[in-house]
């Protein structure tokens, strides 16, 4: 998978003393490839482009509708931290500021679609954008936090929609492209938000890390997913599909069958966990099927 522009962004060589450090550690010399990749620019998808399924089409318009803002925030976090981490981490953190710049543009584009089909999309937006105005003030630790958190949940949907081909079955090919591309560079960047935040946080004791961390992850996950089943269901709703007919075949499909949610639960929770760190689950098979631009070794644990 080859991206239109390609730039070597070089990782320094040295030992940083860092959570990055340890017999982990990615060669100097490896070049990160940034992929800037279009789609959806030319023709109109159907309306129900995920398979001729309206339920499975409203889920992920809701989650990409979610998405610009999200990646912009989670870039706004991160610039913070790029002066106040070793040149190592701070590598991977611009390499990650791009990879989530082009996902906002690309879901942008993929939003506009919707909207030619009639979906109020700006509504969503809008409660994102309200969501979000709920961290101004708040400690940068605590977005930080957030942007974990919310790295996590999608690490964890990637590492599902590029293992199990039943969830983009049926799938227009290039709108199925783009959600394996985005799944891709978000399993591939799934490690440097919390590098960073080890890095942030190394004066913290391990129990007030631990606390902060679970404790934000568990709630603002919780607020994340039902704010894109009530957004699918509005979806749903402007397609003739309500009240209870519309949260059972929404429940089935995220549940029982295929049931996403259900197989990658064990998974995402794993950041409950003490010990916790995104790459004790190792994707470096998946991420070899790409030219990855981030590190395959796994990190070490807080």
């Amino acid at each position: 998978m080859n991206g239109d522009q390609a730039s070597g962004l070089e990782r320094p060589g040295g030992d940083d003393k860092s959570p990055r450090t340890g017999g982990s550690a990615t060669p100097g010399d490896h070049a990160l490839n940034i992929r800037d990749l279009k789609f959806c620019r030319e023709g109109r998808p159907a309306r129900w482009w995920h398979s001729g399924d309206p339920v499975a089409t409203a889920w992920y318009n809701s989650v990409s509708a979610s998405l610009p803002r999200g990646e912009k925030f989670f870039i706004q976090v991160m610039k913070y931290y790029d002066d106040k981490v070793p040149p190592r981490m701070a590598a991977e953190l611009r390499a990650f500021t791009r990879q989530e710049s082009n996902h906002a543009r690309e879901h942008v584009a993929f939003n506009n679609l919707a909207q030619s089909h009639g979906y109020d999309i700006e509504s969503i937006d809008k409660g994102i954008e309200e969501m979000l105005a709920l961290t101004e003030g708040r400690p940068v630790e605590f977005n930080l936090a957030i942007t974990i958190a919310l790295e996590h949940f999608a690490a964890s949907i990637s590492h599902c929609l590029l293992t199990d081909p039943r969830y983009l079955d049926g799938v227009d090919e290039e709108i199925a492209e783009m959600w394996r591309w985005h799944s891709i560079e978000e399993i591939e960047h799934k490690g440097i938000t919390y590098d960073v935040w080890l890095h942030a946080t190394r004066d913290w004791s391990a129990w007030k890390r631990y606390r902060v961390r679970a404790l934000i992850a568990l709630l603002i996950t919780r607020r994340y997913y039902n704010n894109r089943v009530r957004d699918a269901l509005g979806l749903l709703r402007q397609d003739g599909i309500t009240g209870l007919r519309a949260r059972w075949r929404l429940f089935r499909h995220l549940w029982i069958a295929p049931g996403m949610m259900r197989r990658m639960f064990f998974d995402w929770a794993k950041i409950l966990l003490p010990g916790f760190h995104p790459w004790k689950q190792d994707d470096r098979p998946l991420i070899r099927k790409f030219d990855s631009p981030y590190a395959d070794a796994v990190m070490p644990a807080e």
